[in-house]
């Protein structure tokens, strides 16, 4: 699950990238498209880090990871905090203006924040990814499952559709396997109902 969703960030920053290098200059139409799948991805984005550092750290730390490590991986967290801040900002700027040269700076700011962001998932998966796979049904992740799974119906739909928008089927069946399909059939169906009409089609546009 953990990989899928990081497969989800780095699969929508490198569709804003190509989005923004495309973008027609004056298209406010375009601006607000983009703005809103932003939203989206602002917010899926630090819901993920924060309940890392929230939920996951503790979860680990019983189960033999470093603090020291626990720490430097926070840390990178503020970094990719401080780059999707000055993103939150370019876009909200692009929004307002929809002009060739903002469309530019977020462009700049995007590309920033896919640097610092997938440096940190590289350096996670590869620390963190053995320890849930040699713990894979321990009391410790069972738990850590349900904090994460506490959401509302309407905030998991939106996850699913988002997480499931051109993923792999190996990446589908991640993010699907521990959901009973009658369930992600009604969470993902009715409640990504808003993802599928404002966002997803901003990647077929």
């Amino acid at each position: 699950m953990n990989k899928a969703i990081h497969a989800a960030v780095r699969r929508d920053l490198d569709r804003f990238l190509d989005a923004l290098e495309r973008f027609p200059a004056g298209d406010r139409t375009r601006a607000v498209q983009l703005a809103t799948a932003w939203q989206n991805f602002d917010s899926q984005l630090t819901r993920h880090h924060e309940g890392e550092h929230e939920i996951a750290w503790p979860a680990l730390e019983k189960l033999g990871v470093s603090p020291e490590l626990l720490t430097q991986l926070d840390a990178e967290h503020d970094t990719m905090a401080a780059a999707l801040a000055a993103s939150r900002t370019a876009m909200g700027t692009l929004r307002r203006t929809a002009s060739a040269e903002d469309a530019a700076a977020a462009h700049a700011a995007i590309q920033e924040l896919q640097r610092v962001t997938v440096e940190h998932l590289e350096h996670e998966e590869a620390e963190i990814e053995p320890v849930y796979l040699a713990n894979e049904g321990s009391p410790e992740l069972k738990a850590m499952g349900r904090e994460f799974a506490k959401v509302g119906p309407a905030q998991g739909g939106t996850f699913f559709a988002w997480a499931l928008d051109g993923a792999t089927p190996a990446e589908s069946a991640a993010i699907t396997g521990t959901v009973p399909k009658p369930v992600l059939a009604v969470i993902a169906g009715v409640f990504g109902r808003s993802y599928r009409k404002t966002v997803a089609p901003t990647w077929r546009a």
